[in-house]
């Protein structure tokens, strides 16, 4: 393997991670762009507030909003109320831990 070889592969690796990274970039902004069509604008807000405090739940949140979206099953925008209940279904419950003494 000599000098150019290598400047090859390089070259060829740095070039298919750009096209990842457009890819990336581009199925994130078609996901925000059909998010903003489904939710109104105090969806979006509850959405980024849950986003900062917990990226995975939001991240999940996302991809069923979307999904739901793509199956029909959500018409017209989702309000900030009918929001909230979807997210209370959509979440796992939490365990309730209780520590007896003895």
């Amino acid at each position: 393997m000599d000098a150019d070889d290598i400047k090859k592969k390089m070259l060829q690796q740095i070039q298919q991670e750009g096209q990842e990274q457009n890819e990336e970039a581009y199925i994130h902004a078609q996901k925000r762009a059909l998010l903003r069509q489904v939710l109104d604008a105090d969806a979006r807000e509850r959405l980024a507030r849950i986003r900062m405090a917990n990226p995975r739940n939001a991240e999940m949140i996302e991809n069923q909003i979307i999904g739901l979206y793509q199956m029909g099953r959500i018409r017209g925008q989702l309000d900030d109320k009918k929001f909230q209940v979807l997210v209370k279904n959509l979440t796992p419950k939490k365990r309730e831990i209780k520590i007896r003494r003895i």
